[in-house]
């Protein structure tokens, strides 16, 4: 199929952006990448990041362009959840099968190895250049310092916008007539801390799990870095009786941290000085459609399709997109619009099924860990897939280790869900989980 080089502007030098550029610059084609922030390779990158876990969909995509083994470089396998309960002993949930693991990777660093690889195929980056508005029909990206300061236009054959959940160029496309927009935040923030590593520089939690303090209504997460830190993310709510805005005092966030994570009081020092030094930010899903516009303007990435972060799946989603539009470049050559045309359609059904999917698991996270009746219904769904690994696979799994569409595993999900709620009605199901009556009742409702 002919390709012929074109001239691409790709605004947001994040990993998608970057990931794209890689893609693209295989084909031949000339990419310049447009990013409002500096060059982060020269800035000191910390205070808003979730530690990025990547998972098979993310790897698929860097396998694709042989850059699996650069990235595993900077990242740590974890096989297993490690649970913190209070008033329990630590215990672990492995992953999936033996050997299976997410990976933990700084968001800062991989996004600096990133970049370096783009630049290496030939990208082309602008920093500190930002796109403040762009003709679609034209493919026209203006640049400017201001938004009254005068601007420079530079043409383009074809703009991706990989500018994230507030995209410059999706807003552009809002403004056109039958383009569905929707944005919905949950009333829980985040903020990052730091557990540093130990005097030998070694990680003071397990290396290879990732940590969770589960507490409710809010929650700690901790993955690994390789200098032996840890990144930790805390998610509460904005306002009420445990919030971020009861929170003021140093005090007062000592009592907090001592109060309900007790095993990483050691750590109370260094968790208040970022409580305070660090921002508290918002999540929000965000769909839309079209994603393109005729064959001169597509949406990847976080700008199409922002999702909460609870399942993980924001990078590899994106990572996703990337792959299947490269396929459809391998079938459709030259014919960018039915390349786009083909992209959108194929993949918003999988992107609003996991941020379905994502929501879910926020709630699940924040108000079902302790419900009796949840507990003992992922007690059953465990003890049957082991015995029927053919005819039952979690939904975490169809999410996280296989590459089967994410819409598929939402499909299959509210399937099981709704055997499971029957079964949960069978008489005294709390002294019957493991029987054979259970397994066939569930074996007859597949």
């Amino acid at each position: 199929m002919a390709h012929t080089p074109k001239n691409i502007a790709i605004i947001g030098s994040g990993l998608v952006g970057s990931l794209l550029a890689v893609y693209l610059k295989r084909y031949g084609h000339q990419v310049t990448i447009f990013d409002r922030r500096p060059d982060i390779r020269t800035v000191e990158f910390s205070g808003r990041s979730i530690n990025l876990a990547m998972s098979t969909r993310g790897w698929k995509a860097l396998r694709a362009v042989g850059l699996e083994e650069t990235i595993k470089e900077i990242a740590i396998p974890l096989y297993q959840r490690a649970l913190h309960v209070n008033d329990k002993p630590l215990y672990f949930q492995k992953y999936g099968h033996e050997g299976e693991a997410i990976w933990s990777i700084s968001r800062g660093v991989l996004n600096r190895r990133m970049i370096d690889l783009a630049e290496a195929e030939g990208a082309v980056f602008r920093f500190e250049e930002k796109v403040w508005d762009v003709d679609l029909p034209k493919a026209r990206v203006y640049t400017g310092k201001s938004e009254k300061s005068k601007w420079k236009a530079y043409d383009f054959d074809l703009v991706f916008g990989c500018d994230g959940a507030f995209s410059r160029v999706r807003h552009k496309m809002q403004r056109r007539s039958r383009f569905d927009y929707s944005q919905d935040f949950i009333n829980v923030g985040y903020k990052e801390l730091t557990i540093p590593p130990d005097e030998n520089g070694q990680h003071k939690l397990d290396k290879h799990s990732f940590h969770i303090w589960p507490r409710g209504k809010f929650m700690l997460i901790a993955m690994p870095n390789l200098d032996g830190s840890f990144t930790c993310t805390l998610f509460m709510p904005f306002e009420g009786e445990v919030s971020f805005e009861n929170i003021t005092t140093k005090k007062e966030a000592k009592a907090f941290f001592k109060t309900y994570f007790p095993n990483v009081r050691k750590e109370i020092e260094n968790l208040t000085e970022d409580f305070f030094n660090n921002p508290t930010s918002a999540m929000v899903t965000m769909k839309c459609y079209p994603w393109t516009y005729w064959n001169k303007v597509a949406l990847v990435g976080d700008s199409a399709h922002a999702v909460v972060p609870f399942y993980g799946q924001g990078m590899n989603a994106g990572f996703e997109d990337i792959y299947e539009l490269d396929q459809l470049i391998q079938t459709h050559g030259d014919n960018w619009e039915a390349t786009f045309k083909a992209y959108q359609e194929t993949r918003k059904p999988n992107a609003d099924a996991i941020a379905e999917l994502s929501y879910r698991n926020f709630m699940e996270m924040s108000s079902k860990t302790a419900d009796p009746n949840f507990l003992l219904q992922k007690k059953i769904e465990k003890h049957f897939a082991e015995k029927h690994p053919d005819k039952w696979t979690p939904v975490y799994r169809r999410v996280t280790f296989s590459e089967r569409p994410y819409a598929e595993a939402l499909a299959i999900g509210d399937k099981q869900e709704a055997i499971m709620q029957e079964i949960l009605q069978m008489p005294n199901i709390e002294s019957l989980w493991d029987s054979d009556k259970v397994e066939q009742k569930i074996l007859a409702l597949l």
